[in-house]
């Protein structure tokens, strides 16, 4: 759940209400709590049945083995988490920016960019250097982050007026062309906030009894933190009309202003500023060491298993990623957003909902002490799920995930061939 409630909720409500123009987008929560569960499901069989540290790297390899493309499939997952990094630190640092010009409201476009760009540095210089331990940090960044939830729950409520909630505009629940694209584009907005339900998968291995932690911790987060957040929105719309919430930058310093007054939005402002900048700082020191794990085992290209020669840190990854993270702030915050769900979606959600027919085909003797319900009619609600919110975000979304596949294929195969790996190993060319 911490994993799940960070900055997110805090910057994509205007996105999400600009999906489908009116309050209705909020049905794109309760679809993405749907595909969650149903996905979430999938991560619970896989992880409870593989518990190992490593998570996707680990099922994808696993279950794809048997074709030979187990090792293509893991190259692919580390692929796209060096772009899916940056996306996703960028997407902060630009919410960031955003609610940074609540206080500073003369602040031009060109300088929200310099400083969305400055906040990524600025991390990657922090971490340039041996951290041990950022367990007093993470504890704190989650109180601030719960605590702010509540209060801005709880107030919503108090202050609640269903008839905002209820104002739809003409038209709003037509079936049509526009109504299709526009649910898929609130669902997706969704399930990047929503996304974190799978973080015990990576640690699995130091998880006790992984075979029914993992499971409880999946399913039991997605449903209390899909009703947190319909709660919140909800509240949020029912204080801020949504025709003025769907043009705002900072919209819960926008809904605090209205209850309270300017000093208590700029004290909600700047718990936002402060939860995003550690969220960010958090989210860059873990991801630069997926690569690094995965370049020491000789799975990915070796620069990044490169450590600092007195600091020993994986400095090339930290670099990598901040610097990219930092060229990524130039894109719009729903330019973000939708590339780092369809990248995830093309590359690996979709593999691994099939990696599980896969598992259960071709590994009968596995032990799996969680097997999803009404299996296969619940990973098939997920690959449709995936599927509709992909066909929703536009071809030109799907066209730069295809063309990241691709290149993810060739640097593989590059990489392949320098290593003598699959596909070529002596046996695959035809030697004794």
């Amino acid at each position: 759940m911490l994993e799940m409630i960070g900055v997110g909720p805090f910057i994509t409500i205007p996105i999400l209400l600009a999906k489908m123009n009116g309050p209705q987008a909020i049905l794109g929560w309760v679809l993405g709590a749907l595909v969650a569960l149903c996905d979430g499901m999938v991560w619970a069989e896989l992880g409870a049945a593989m518990p190992g540290t490593g998570g996707p790297y680990h099922y994808l390899s696993e279950a794809y083995g048997p074709l030979r493309l187990g090792r293509l499939m893991s190259f692919l997952f580390i692929w796209q988490t060096i772009f899916l990094a940056p996306l996703s630190i960028a997407s902060g640092a630009v919410g960031f920016a955003q609610y940074a010009r609540f206080l500073a409201k003369d602040m031009s476009p060109s300088t929200e960019k310099l400083l969305a760009i400055g906040v990524c540095l600025a991390i990657t210089a922090l971490l340039y250097r041996d951290i041990r331990s950022v367990g007093r940090l993470t504890v704190v960044m989650w109180v601030v982050v719960v605590g702010t939830v509540l209060w801005i729950t709880i107030v919503g409520l108090l202050h609640f007026d269903p008839a905002r909630v209820l104002s739809f505009p003409p038209g709003a629940f037509t079936p049509s062309r526009a109504f299709f694209f526009g649910l898929g584009g609130a669902t997706l907005i969704a399930m990047y906030d929503y996304g974190g339900y799978n973080n015990v998968c990576f640690f699995a291995g130091e998880v006790r009894r992984p075979e029914k932690v993992i499971p409880l911790s999946i399913l039991l987060s997605i449903v209390a933190v899909a009703f947190f957040y319909l709660t919140m929105n909800v509240t949020i719309i029912g204080v801020v009309p949504w025709q003025e919430a769907i043009k705002s930058t900072a919209i819960v310093s926008d809904f605090v202003q209205r209850i309270y007054g300017g000093r208590a939005a700029a004290i909600v402002t700047i718990l936002v500023l402060w939860t995003t900048l550690a969220s960010v700082f958090a989210l860059l020191l873990g991801v630069s060491r997926v690569p690094y794990a995965a370049a020491v085992d000789g799975r990915f290209f070796p620069a990044f298993g490169r450590l600092h020669p007195t600091k020993n840190f994986p400095s090339f990854s930290v670099v990598f990623i901040g610097v990219s993270s930092a060229l990524a702030c130039l894109l719009t915050l729903d330019t973000l957003i939708n590339s780092l769900i369809v990248i995830q979606v093309l590359i690996q959600f979709i593999a691994q909902v099939f990696a599980v027919t896969l598992i259960r085909r071709n590994r009968p003797d596995m032990e799996r002490p969680f097997q999803m319900p009404l299996y296969p009619f619940t990973s098939a609600v997920a690959f449709l799920g995936w599927l509709y919110i992909l066909l929703a975000s536009g071809w030109n979304y799907i066209g730069a995930g295809f063309l990241l596949l691709i290149l993810g294929i060739l640097a593989y195969l590059w990489h392949a061939r320098r290593a003598g790996d699959w596909p070529y190993t002596p046996a695959e060319r035809g030697a004794p």
